[in-house]
């Protein structure tokens, strides 16, 4: 595979992997891959192209699975998400819809975001980079550099924290965020996103309700250049990470363990790291790092699920493969 980006286990055991380039395969649990068709279309840009999958919580009644993508816009690409059904077979999406596509306002070919994860009411938290538009993170009439949440049918729940505020985009959920890639829910329900930093200060944040954290105002890094980013580390009603990576380590996928095959795991995070080659897990309160899981098959990780039975599953982008991880009998 040439540079996978998100992968999502199957009722019946397969597996949906996205190809950023714009394929989707569907590989069963005998290891027989096939691309499905019917993908929409999909406008590769910069780190944008074909991004996650998951599958909906209900899927053996419903057949749904979502898509995150960049999309062609007027003056160049936006994050956008797709519902979908997938075929009995695995061969072919039918009843696909887009139900949501951030506003049209950035240019450039970065900062996609593009994290799906399934809430415990059912609505969607999705991911969105600034795009490379520092400024526009502040800004919550544009959706660059936010955490959105919609319905399965793309609506804005009526208890998002920005409805009825004049100017605002209801469906953000919070906002200040750089380029979110990894999301999950914790053991409790909650969302926690990690996201990459400038040079240092990739963070974990635990994501509350109408919160905002800071880029480009506040952050524990530098800008490429060797600059300060904005006022320093902390300001008032700017939320703090809950870890920080000084160096960077350019994460991507997120998962928090159950504990079924590792019980001492339970509840632990699990990041990919792009630029280091390691699964980092972090556990505690305060979060520290408590291990840098590498090995050959770990070149620049970009997502990080449980899979069926517990097992830990990752996706490698200089390999181009999937690997799963159990304990040693």
């Amino acid at each position: 595979m040439s540079e996978p980006w998100g992968f999502a286990h199957l009722s019946d055991g397969s597996v949906l992997i996205t190809v950023r380039g714009g394929t989707l395969l569907h590989v069963s649990p005998r290891g027989v891959r096939q691309e499905v068709q019917g993908v929409p279309q999909v406008h590769v840009q910069g780190q944008g192209g074909l991004l996650d999958v998951i599958v909906s919580r209900d899927f053996p009644q419903t057949r749904e699975v979502f898509l995150s993508m960049s999309v062609r816009q007027k003056d160049g690409a936006g994050t956008a998400v797709h519902r979908a059904q997938l075929s009995r077979d695995g061969s072919r999406l039918t009843n696909v819809i887009k139900i949501f596509e951030m506003a049209a306002g950035s240019s450039g070919g970065r900062h996609f975001g593009s994290r799906i994860v399934e809430a415990t009411d059912g609505t969607l938290f999705v991911t969105i980079g600034e795009r490379g538009d520092r400024p526009a993170a502040q800004d919550i009439s544009s959706h660059e550099g936010s955490v959105v949440r919609v319905t399965k049918s793309g609506a804005v729940p009526k208890d998002n924290p920005f409805v009825g505020k004049e100017a605002a985009r209801a469906e953000i959920w919070s906002f200040g965020h750089r380029n979110p890639q990894g999301a999950a829910l914790d053991l409790q329900g909650q969302l926690w996103v990690v996201e990459h930093g400038a040079r240092g200060g990739d963070e974990l944040n635990l994501v509350r309700k109408g919160s905002n954290f800071g880029w480009p105002v506040i952050a524990f890094g530098r800008h490429y250049s060797g600059a300060k980013i904005g006022e320093g580390t902390s300001k008032k009603g700017m939320q703090q990470p809950e870890f920080y990576w000084d160096p960077s380590i350019a994460p991507s996928g997120m998962m928090v363990y159950s504990g079924e095959l590792w019980p001492e795991w339970k509840g632990h995070f699990f990041v990919g790291s792009l630029k280091f080659d390691y699964i980092s897990r972090l556990s505690g309160a305060p979060v520290v790092e408590r291990e840098k899981i590498r090995g050959p098959s770990t070149g620049r990780v970009r997502d990080v699920r449980e899979g069926p039975h517990g097992g830990i599953w990752f996706l490698s982008v200089e390999n181009g493969a999937l690997y799963r991880m159990t304990p040693n009998e």
